[in-house]
Parts: structure tokens; C-alpha cells; sequence
């Protein structure tokens, strides 16, 4: 495992000192940072997704409409 410090205000400190042994500070500022990770990995799949189909060529009106009735069909 990596560590990391942070600098924080030292009325904050104080409050997390009064907290200790009820928060494991550690572990939650772990889980923010994998939770805040994975929020943004999201984001940016979201963004690749939406540029991706923006460069995907548009179906000719009523084509959509055309599979769905074939697909049914076929059943």
C-alpha cells in the first residue's frame, strides 16, 4: 500500500481527534477515493459512449420501425 497526506484545517483535525475510535479515517477516506474514482471512470466511458454515437451514421427514416415489424414476424 501507497501513502498519501493531506492537509486539512486544524479545527477539522481537532473534530476527527474526538472522533477517533468511532471513524476509522483511513478506510473512509479510502472508500471516498475509490467510490470518487469510479464516478469519474463512469463520466468519462459516458463521454466516449455519447462521441461514439454521435460518429454513427444515421438510419433512413422508418428503417427502425421496418426491423422491429420483420423481428416480430419472424416469431
Amino acid at each position: 500500500m501507497s501513502v498519501i497526506s493531506v492537509r486539512i484545517p486544524r479545527e477539522l483535525k481537532k473534530k476527527m481527534d474526538s472522533l477517533r475510535g468511532v471513524v476509522n479515517w483511513s478506510e473512509e477516506v479510502r472508500r471516498f477515493i475509490e467510490r470518487r474514482i469510479r464516478e469519474i471512470e463512469q463520466e468519462k466511458a459516458i463521454e466516449e459512449l455519447e462521441e461514439l454515437i454521435q460518429r454513427l451514421p444515421l438510419m433512413p427514416r422508418g428503417h427502425i420501425a421496418k426491423y422491429v415489424r420483420e423481428d416480430r414476424d419472424s416469431n
